[in-house]
C-alpha cells in the first residue's frame, strides 16, 4: 500500500473513530436521562462541552476527507502517487493534532493552535494540488 493510501485510509479511519466517541457519548447521555438516541440533534449541541466538542471534530474530518480523498485519487489515477506519497502522512498527522486539540479545549491558545493545524493541512493539499497539475 502506499503512502498516500495508507494517509486516506488513516483518515477515514480516525472520522470513524471519532464517530464512535459520538455514538459513545450519546449512548451514555441516553442512560443517563433517559433521552431517545434518536432525538439528538445532528450538530451535537444537546451533548456535554465534550461531547460537542468531539462531535465537531468528527464532523470537521467529514468535512475535509472527501476533499483529500480525491486529491488521493487523482494522484493514482494519473499515476503520479509519487507527488502525494511524501507528503499524505503529514496530512493525517496535523488531522489527527487537529482533533485532538479540538476536543481537549476551546480556549483561545488552543483555537490558535486548531486554526494553525487546519492550515497546515491546507496548505499540503494544495501544494499536492499545484504539483500534479504542473
Amino acid at each position: 500500500m502506499s503512502a498516500s493510501a495508507f494517509a486516506v485510509t488513516g483518515f477515514a479511519a480516525w472520522t470513524i473513530f471519532l464517530l464512535v466517541l459520538v455514538v459513545v457519548m450519546r449512548t451514555i447521555t441516553t442512560a443517563a436521562t433517559g433521552k431517545q438516541l434518536n432525538a439528538y440533534s445532528p450538530g451535537g449541541e444537546d451533548l456535554s462541552p465534550l461531547g460537542q466538542r468531539i462531535t465537531r471534530a468528527h464532523l470537521n474530518c467529514v468535512e475535509n476527507l472527501p476533499v483529500f480523498a480525491a486529491i488521493i485519487l487523482g494522484a493514482a489515477a494519473s499515476d503520479q502517487l509519487g507527488v502525494t506519497d511524501g507528503l499524505a502522512m503529514w496530512v493525517l498527522y496535523a488531522r489527527i493534532a487537529q482533533s485532538v486539540v479540538h476536543v481537549i479545549s476551546t480556549a483561545p491558545l488552543m483555537v490558535t493552535i486548531r486554526g494553525t493545524l487546519l492550515l497546515v493541512q491546507l496548505g499540503l493539499l494544495g501544494w499536492m494540488i499545484f504539483q500534479l497539475l504542473t
